[in-house]
């Protein structure tokens, strides 16, 4: 039975994606690969620490729910098929088909075609279709995650799954050191986003913790004691880490970033737990949409960056603006193009199926 508050979840952790990319392209803390900061300080850089530690974990906890959602109504061959076309294709043969499109203003923005000048085309090619990955790289490790999941299901034969429903408030606190473990394993180099312990951690708790209406229950009546907690430190974490390099604060592996990244998501399932079973017109079309606007943001975001920085003079307000705006209307009528092309649904949108 599919749950109204993890739709909403999805889509508006979506939307937050966006914004955070629209911001990051402008971004004065981490500037290779983005247009770069407009001046030396910039406060509005201060959104990507709010939401950068958690936004990706809830959506991998978030997809573990789904997981279980779906394997409840399906059968473990029609989870390998729905997840293959869904995840696989998209980010392997789309990405030769489509996505290297991405690829290639991802290496315009960064200059990289200044120093490739003597490099073979096909070789050339093979580089932008790697650099075309972009937030594929999430559905990537989903797909990895699933496959694992059907091996560890047919192990446990639902032991651990009736087990975790027995979690409780103190159990999920306690999991800090965990989270905290797992971020600090599994880490590829050079391309950080590929995190395959704390997402994996969290994809696997999604779908034999979160799943339980049980814990979810319990985990309800704390909503405003997490969400104080996570607003604190939120302000903490900025207030800590803003405005010093990168390198410094090793976002990636403090204690305080994965604490902060698993009370503010513990704090977002409890909160939208109690609030957040609603539908309206506008939510269910961004739940429909959801998958698209996440697929298809980064490359109009993206070229319309590049095109206004390259041609324009417009000030910081009018760019983030301009830049927001194409981001999710290009996502909107990239997806509404796309779906409908019979070839080009499948291994670009991974939509099966007829039209």
């Amino acid at each position: 039975m599919r749950k109204t508050y993890i739709d909403n979840i999805r889509w508006i952790t979506v939307v937050i994606v966006v914004i955070y990319h629209v911001i990051y392209m402008f971004n004065g803390v981490l500037t290779s690969g983005v247009i770069g900061p407009f001046t030396p300080v910039q406060y509005q850089d201060s959104f990507q620490y709010i939401v950068y530690p958690w936004f990706m974990l809830l959506l991998f906890v978030i997809s573990g729910m789904s997981a279980r959602c779906y394997l409840d109504a399906h059968s473990a061959k029609e989870f390998v098929k729905s997840r293959t076309v869904k995840l696989l294709v998209p980010s392997t043969i789309g990405l030769l088909v489509f996505w290297w499109i991405m690829g290639y203003y991802n290496m315009l923005i960064a200059g990289a075609f200044e120093s490739m000048s003597a490099v073979p085309k096909p070789i050339l090619f093979v580089i932008m279709v790697a650099s075309g990955i972009g937030p594929l790289w999430y559905i990537q490790l989903l797909w990895v995650f699933s496959m694992l999941l059907l091996p560890i299901r047919k192990i446990e034969k639902n032991r651990l799954y009736g087990l975790c429903e027995k979690t409780n408030v103190l159990v999920l606190l306690c999991l800090t050191p965990l989270i905290w473990g797992a971020a600090q394993i599994l880490n590829t180099p050079v391309i950080v986003v590929y995190r395959f312990g704390i997402y994996g951690v969290g994809f696997f708790l999604g779908y034999f913790v979160f799943f339980h209406d049980a814990v979810m229950d319990r985990l309800e009546r704390w909503w405003l004691l997490f969400s104080l907690a996570a607003l604190g430190l939120g302000v903490a974490f900025v207030a800590v880490y803003f405005g010093k390099p990168y390198a410094e604060h090793e976002v990636l592996d403090t204690f305080m970033c994965n604490l902060y990244a698993w009370i503010a998501t513990l704090a977002i399932l409890s909160f939208m737990k109690k609030w957040g079973n609603f539908e309206n017109s506008f939510s269910r079309f961004m739940g429909r949409k959801a998958w698209g606007f996440y697929l298809f943001h980064y490359l109009p975001l993206a070229v319309c960056a590049w095109y206004l920085h390259l041609y324009t003079a417009f000030p910081p307000f009018v760019m983030y603006l301009l830049v927001g705006i194409a981001a999710f209307a290009g996502a909107f009528l990239l997806y509404e193009v796309i779906r409908r092309i019979p070839f080009l649904r499948w291994c670009v949108c991974g939509i099966g199926g007829k039209k």
